[in-house]
């Protein structure tokens, strides 16, 4: 029978796997209730760990520094759900902000680590969020990111800003009045697909009145050239490879502007049956497959 002792040891091995993937223990629900057992170090515990680490490069240390952490990056992490991202892509993001802290951490400076690995938590979380919330990045300079982060608590009933709001909230974050309506477009702006959805064949997207006539997208010219190829030199040359009955049947059938002769006109012409004419052809085809895709 395993006792206590073996099932820590054993949760503790699965959660250092799951770090940098909390869906591996099976749910975010699983990973979250397994990080709330896990017991949280006194300040001893936690310096002498810190001085193992910083002084003998111990990874077990660092483990143990970790996992007793855990449960604060998942609780930091709830506070950016609103952002329409997976809680367990939050909770990795700022694992790696963690890790990061813990690599830094210096016990001797009096400062217990869950103070220190706040900042990188939430630096970790704040750089991808606004690397994957938008296909086009919303916040470039620190002024945005500060913005992106705080206006959504700041607008008031999520309402449009008038101009004293906006000088206010410009004021306390320090930053232009100018920025602060930037980024309220910028947040409260619908987005729109390109394309239509593969299901609505009459949706009207914008890649249906976006496209100027007047440029010739890439792959279209590339297209009508490979085309007029074929029809022009190519062609020649294919008919070049055949024989003067089977060249004499593909440019009767196909290559005159009163549609062509019939089977049946070519058969009497040469003596032969209608099928036998067919697979003429149908050869003759084949041979010019080949000469134009080479």
């Amino acid at each position: 029978m395993t006792n206590p002792s073996q099932s820590l040891a054993l949760s503790n091995t699965a959660l250092t796997a799951a770090i940098s993937n909390p869906g591996a223990l099976g749910t975010i629900e699983a990973y979250i209730a397994a990080v709330n057992r896990l017991p949280v170090l006194s300040a001893e515990q936690e310096t002498e760990l810190g001085k193992r680490l910083r002084d003998a490069a111990d990874l077990d240390a660092a483990r143990e520094l970790i996992l007793s952490h855990l449960r604060l990056v998942v609780s930091i992490s709830r506070q950016y759900l609103g952002y329409g991202l997976a809680h367990a892509d939050l909770i990795q993001e700022g694992n790696i902000g963690l890790m990061k802290a813990v690599k830094r951490f210096d016990p001797d400076r009096g400062v217990r680590l869950v103070s220190f690995a706040v900042h990188w938590i939430k630096a970790e979380i704040h750089e991808y969020i606004v690397r994957n919330w938008r296909m086009v990045k919303i916040a470039t300079t620190k002024a945005q990111r500060k913005l992106f982060f705080n206006l959504r608590r700041m607008r008031p009933d999520g309402q449009t800003l008038d101009p004293a709001q906006v000088d206010a909230i410009a004021r306390e974050l320090n930053v232009r009045p100018e920025d602060v309506s930037e980024m309220e477009v910028r947040l409260t702006g619908r987005e729109l697909a390109l394309e239509a959805p593969q299901d609505d064949e009459d949706a009207f997207a914008p890649v249906s009145y976006l496209s100027d006539d007047g440029m010739q997208e890439p792959s279209n010219v590339l297209e009508r050239r490979a085309a007029d190829a074929l029809q022009g030199p190519g062609l020649g040359k294919a008919l070049e490879m055949l024989d003067a009955r089977s060249r004499r049947i593909v440019e009767a059938r196909w290559l005159q502007d009163d549609g062509g002769a019939t089977l049946h006109e070519l058969a009497a012409e040469y003596g032969v049956s209608a099928e036998r004419i067919r697979q003429i052809e149908a050869a003759a085809f084949k041979k010019m497959r080949a000469a134009l895709a080479g």
